[in-house]
């Protein structure tokens, strides 16, 4: 990108007026500076300033059928032409001509008879400032791709680490890679069920919704902190084992807040991430872990994704249990209601269930398929 001002070498200036010798003036007074265009008609004025965009516009005010101030407002309408300054031409000289002519968007005024020194460096003037605006444009079109271009990196890099950080839970733990997957479009499906609701519909925007799902594969990363003893038991944990193995959210939380330090910021979406990881074992009651938060205390995006995790978790197949049928695990959910779970998604739960059953079957695992199939 040119980071230098570069004036036109011969700037186009458009003349619009209906008396030839006016024309006739002008275009010999400016010819040598600049590239002279020359029309004797409203109507012509709009249509070669369509077709050769000029840097400036001199425009005659009194003109028939289609006067100066009309012409201007057509072109302050164009957006291609918007941005072409208008100096007016005209013989009036009340004061309320010129306050009309200046709301339509022109730039300045120059009385007739005119002068020609005036008119020389009022156009001078004029195109020098246009010169600075569309440099200014340019830089400001650069930037913005320049920012366009760092955001999506930023995004990419986000998106990445996202995708380590999962890997690495997935890798010591018993959930397969689509759990994650499943989870989140569950959560996807609760919150944006919940966002039709007046309650819910300032905050449940597009944005945090999107945020939500893409912060929920990260629920169980504190697991990677914990034993492989202890994580890959296969049988039921003793109350000492399950002692450790609870602190997984509170590691989750704070190994996301120790990623949003280094980064410098932590923005929503680690926000949200914390959130899920340090609650989604929370419950309605008051009775789960790790700081036993009761009620609206809890945040959203853990209230959701604490029943997409045991809907999920109860449809599969480990060494300690058989899966559910789905209309079993629903009941679960459903008995759960004000007391593990947040009555308002519980509802929402029951609404986007068959949308839920879809996410099962379009994302199973490989060795899932004919379970969930004999579930439904």
């Amino acid at each position: 990108m040119n980071d230098t001002l570069t004036l036109p070498t011969r700037p186009t200036v458009l003349v619009v007026d209906d008396t030839p010798a006016n024309l006739s003036v002008v275009g010999n007074l400016l010819q040598s500076e600049y590239l002279v265009l020359l029309a004797n008609s409203g109507q012509k004025g709009l249509a070669l300033a369509e077709a050769e965009l000029p840097d400036l516009i001199l425009l005659d005010v009194m003109m028939p059928e289609m006067d100066g101030y009309t012409v201007c407002r057509r072109l302050k309408e164009n957006e291609r032409l918007a941005h072409v300054p208008v100096i007016f031409l005209t013989a009036r000289t009340e004061l309320q001509d010129e306050q009309h002519g200046l709301s339509l968007g022109a730039v300045d005024f120059i009385h007739k008879p005119i002068n020609p020194a005036i008119v020389k460096a009022r156009v001078k003037a004029q195109l020098a400032v246009k010169a600075w605006q569309d440099y200014l444009s340019s830089q400001n079109t650069g930037l913005q791709h320049r920012v366009s271009q760092g955001l999506a990196d930023i995004v990419q890099l986000q998106d990445a680490a996202i995708d380590v950080m999962v890997s690495l839970a997935e890798f010591r733990d018993e959930n397969t890679g689509n759990h994650v997957r499943r989870t989140s479009e569950y959560v996807r499906l609760l919150a944006t069920d919940l966002s039709q609701l007046p309650e819910y519909a300032d905050y449940l925007k597009p944005d945090i919704i999107t945020l939500m799902a893409k912060s929920a594969p990260l629920h169980d990363i504190g697991k990677i902190a914990i034993p492989d003893h202890i994580l890959l038991k296969p049988g039921k944990f003793e109350p000492d084992e399950w002692a450790v193995m609870k602190t997984h959210a509170r590691r989750g939380y704070d190994i996301l807040a120790r990623a949003g330090r280094q980064m410098g910021a932590r923005g929503r979406f680690l926000a949200l991430a914390m959130d899920i990881a340090g609650s989604h074992h929370e419950k309605w009651d008051g009775s789960g872990y790790p700081r036993g938060l009761a009620g609206k205390a809890i945040p959203l995006a853990a209230r959701l994704m604490a029943v997409a995790d045991v809907f999920d978790a109860l449809l599969a197949r480990r060494p300690y249990k058989e899966p559910m049928t789905v209309s079993a695990a629903a009941d679960f959910i459903v008995q759960g209601r004000g007391a593990h779970f947040d009555p308002a998604v519980v509802d929402a739960f029951l609404r986007v269930l068959p949308a839920c059953e879809e996410v099962m079957i379009r994302l199973a695992d490989e060795e899932e398929t004919e379970q969930l199939a004999a579930n439904f």
